[in-house]
């Protein structure tokens, strides 16, 4: 049985990744998949281009960051 790979995660679990930045800091990708699927969309797009990053924290949370880019 092969796993399910997240566009967003990789082949960590959405609702194990939380976002780090902005209005949905805090939220589970698990959870904007569900409320808010546009910006989901949006962060499998950044994560295409190379533009996230997931960390895991000392606290053993896995967080997903943004870069900054300058427009």
């Amino acid at each position: 049985m092969a796993q399910e790979v997240s566009p967003v995660t990789g082949i960590i679990e959405e609702d194990q990744v939380f976002v780090d930045f902005g209005e949905h800091e805090g939220k589970s990708i698990l959870e904007l998949s569900d409320t808010d699927p546009e910006y989901y969309e949006f962060l499998a797009e950044k994560k295409n281009e190379g533009n996230c990053a997931i960390r895991r924290t000392r606290d053993k949370i896995f967080r997903l960051y943004m870069a900054r880019t300058l427009n």
